[in-house]
């Protein structure tokens, strides 16, 4: 079907981050670094890289390598929208990525808020300066680049966004952008994933999609797909979906137990009814807030991430990671940088099989029976206690 390559602002961030951080050491920066409130790293990078904010700018620093050579060293602007505890696990893993492939590369990275002057600003700069490649980090900078720079002279590569061809950036799968952007995707493919959820629950009767309906790139991707899949396959669809982002914790504290009201009325015991977590940073923030009222209800994430240790989890997702994704992100910026690859005929890159999380604490508290097939694949893995007793990445193939 395609190329299968590798495979806010305020609390919730923070709490988020702190969630993640045992994957992949993304530590929270000292409050007096300018740039600490939307920009964070693992700690282990900076024995290879220094982080510098522009004085002039608190939404502006650099990346660079510790080594004295840096006169043939390529120079990457990465674009941010907003804060995320995904971007932070994303740059660190493009940062190790690129260490490990000894690329040479310096990096600006600029948090342009949407805002169409400061974007354009860094663009221009960018150009003038002979800049080597764009990040767009997040479908929301992605989207913003293919409107404003399609087309431009320099390469782009998406991270941390979504399903290209769901969103009307690519035509196809197996073919390239016939432009100067390459993609790579956190979608699986719905009908990999719901193959997974009729293993797990092969009787379904309903499924309760969680999203933040201001999240365009999440509803068209993750959330309308498994909605016109189920109803086709005859399963319930409940719509759970946050319509004010900064108020999703009270409205989830409303919409999840509708969500099991109506769930009883064909599946009295819950047993064949399941949460479909979507990508959405609101919603899947607000973890502890949904398994306080989804009963004994499995909610399962896209997000592997969501899966961690202690009770704030999902029980479990089968999804693509932020790092898994990342890395990929990666290697295709690699190969654009070396020029063993085109922008426009790289195909979108889509991490197969999908990563699969679980944490066998929350199964037992919900007392949901894992198959043994999903233990074998799975990447992550949390004990009865909630404790990490397997973390791997995908491997990559071409």
């Amino acid at each position: 079907m395609t190329s299968r390559i590798l495979n806010q602002r305020n609390r919730r961030f923070a709490v988020l981050a702190c969630l993640v951080a045992n994957l992949v050491g993304c530590a929270a920066q000292a409050a007096d670094q300018p740039f600490a409130s939307w920009f964070r790293y693992g700690r282990d990078l900076e024995a290879q890289w220094r982080f510098n904010a522009d004085p002039k700018d608190p939404m502006r620093l650099s990346i660079e390598p510790r080594t004295s050579d840096q006169s043939r060293s390529k120079k990457v602007l990465v674009l941010y929208p907003r804060p995320s505890s995904a971007y932070d696990i994303a740059i660190s893993e493009v940062l190790k990525v690129f260490d490990r492939k000894e690329q040479r590369a310096s990096f600006t990275v600029v948090n342009f808020g949407l805002k169409d002057a400061k974007g354009e600003e860094a663009l221009k700069a960018a150009e003038q300066n002979e800049f080597d490649l764009i990040l767009g980090m997040g479908s929301e900078s992605t989207a913003w680049l293919f409107d404003h720079y399609r087309g431009g002279a320099i390469p782009v590569v998406s991270i941390c966004s979504k399903d290209p061809v769901q969103l009307g950036q690519m035509k196809g799968y197996d073919q390239g952008s016939g432009n100067n952007f390459a993609f790579t995707s956190l979608n699986v493919p719905v009908e990999v994933q719901m193959a997974y959820v009729k293993e797990l629950k092969p009787d379904l009767k309903n499924i309760a999609i969680l999203v933040d309906s201001k999240n365009v790139s999440s509803v068209q991707t993750q959330a309308e797909p498994v909605a016109a899949y189920a109803r086709q396959h005859g399963i319930g669809v409940i719509s759970v979906a946050v319509g004010h982002p900064e108020k999703a914790r009270e409205e989830l504290s409303r919409l999840v137990p509708q969500a099991v009201q109506t769930m009883r009325k064909t599946d009295p015991d819950l047993k064949d009814s399941l949460f479909w977590l979507t990508g959405s940073t609101s919603v899947f923030s607000e973890i502890h807030t949904i398994n306080q009222h989804s009963d004994r209800v499995p909610v399962i994430s896209v997000v592997p991430e969501i899966v961690t240790s202690g009770e704030d989890t999902a029980v479990l997702s089968i999804g693509i990671s932020f790092q898994s994704n990342a890395h990929l992100a990666a290697v295709y910026a690699d190969q654009i940088l070396r020029k063993v690859a085109k922008p426009s005929e790289l195909p979108a890159g889509i991490v197969s099989p999908p990563d699969i999380s679980i944490s066998f604490l929350k199964a037992r508290q919900i007392g949901l029976k894992v198959p043994f097939e999903f233990f074998e694949t799975a990447n992550f893995i949390y004990d009865y206690n909630g404790r990490p007793v397997r973390s791997i990445m995908s491997s990559t193939t071409n």
